[in-house]
């Protein structure tokens, strides 16, 4: 699926980088949450769902802690997950405690599944948590009246891993039929390499479908994937990559295809992008194009978008949707689409001269996306 164009383009955008005043025409930038000394962070590792202009993303609320180096979150106080909701299409958001917290502010021990769920149901949301990224299990829950009220937890299967570090990404197949997308430990343990599972039976039982791409050399990772859907049998995922074997480490978004619902899955050459570590959002948009969104952890800091219009086969040029972030520990972005067409994009994000994390969104138009340079 090489195209000439694409690799023209990329020459291009390498040739001459892009720079913080190069925000996309129109773009709005609104605050979804803040508060003086709080890490809010990683809506990624959460989840966003939509209805139209009513939308719903998850994000994890900690305390500022100046770590030397790392997340300046405070771990030795505790954060919870945080729900943000709008009614109108991302222009104002209140902040929602989720139901599945008991009055003690934790998750209950998860069950087993008693299947049944109905995937299509007009106000279904279904939610894939992991205990943490060096931690062992996940579970999950589902909502069928908008994130107001969860099911669960349910245990998600092992696959026969040392570990399994799930967050949201799914395809609905039909009522009983779903498609997850998660990431499992490497051979030698720790979060490392994504695989697809399926249930048939409304989430009873989950079968292993196929690992995306080859297991990582020893130290790197392959995390987090995001995953639409191409035509009947077609899925398109881009993964968050991390190498150690060349010097200095290196991190990348890449791109893999699987031709038979997940079973077998192959590299693409594009796109392939050096965001210095920032998983990837991938949406369906209303017309059929697919819209990317990503975390830039380069100056100039902040979170970029590009567009496809022929099923992932080509890409337009990426285009800057946030570039005034204040150093690189921001991102983790997810993007839904409202009710007029204009892309909702919720990520966390560092004010230049702030310590605090934000959650904040970028409102922007895909059809302003120039698709040739």
């Amino acid at each position: 699926m090489k195209s000439l164009s694409v690799v023209l383009v990329l020459t291009v955008l390498m040739a001459v980088p892009l720079h913080a005043e190069d925000v996309l025409p129109g773009t709005k930038q609104v605050t979804v949450f803040f508060e003086k000394d709080r890490f809010a962070g990683w809506p990624a590792n959460n989840g966003i769902w939509n209805w139209g202009d009513e939308i719903v993303v998850g994000f994890t609320l900690g305390w500022y802690k100046n770590s030397g180096g790392g997340h300046p979150i405070d771990r030795d106080r505790p954060s919870a997950p945080r729900l943000a909701r709008s009614l109108d299409g991302g222009e104002t958001w209140v902040i929602e405690t989720p139901s599945y917290l008991d009055e003690n502010g934790n998750e209950k021990e998860a069950i087993e599944s008693p299947g049944g769920i109905d995937f299509t149901h007009p106000d279904f949301a279904l939610l894939l948590r992991m205990a943490g990224s060096n931690e062992g299990y996940s579970r999950f829950y589902f909502s069928y009246d908008r994130c107001k009220n969860w099911q669960g937890p349910y245990a998600l299967p092992t696959f026969d891993r040392k570990g399994i570090f799930a967050r949201n990404d799914y395809i609905v197949n039909g009522k009983d039929d779903c498609l997850i997308f998660i990431t499992a430990a490497e051979d030698v343990g720790g979060e490392g390499w994504p695989l697809c599972a399926r249930t048939t039976d409304g989430g009873k039982t989950w079968q292993f479908q196929g690992w995306i791409g080859k297991q990582p050399a020893q130290h790197g990772y392959s995390i987090m994937p995001s995953t639409v859907r191409v035509d009947e049998n077609s899925l398109l995922s881009i993964i968050r990559r991390r190498s150690d074997v060349d010097n200095p480490t290196t991190w990348w978004i890449e791109a893999y295809l699987s031709p038979d619902n997940g079973h077998k899955w192959y590299m693409l050459d594009q796109p392939y992008v050096n965001n210095a570590g920032n998983p990837a959002s991938m949406i369906t948009l209303k017309d059929g194009r697919i819209a990317l969104t990503y975390g830039y952890r380069l100056p100039a800091y902040g979170v970029r978008a590009m567009i496809s219009a022929d099923k992932g086969q080509t890409w337009s040029p990426e285009v800057v949707l946030r570039g005034d972030g204040g150093e690189w520990d921001l991102g983790y972005p997810r993007t839904a689409q409202r009710a007029d067409g204009k892309c909702v994009t919720a990520y966390y994000f560092n004010a230049a001269g702030r310590n605090e994390r934000s959650i904040e969104c970028s409102i922007w138009d895909p059809n302003a996306v120039p698709m040739s340079k």
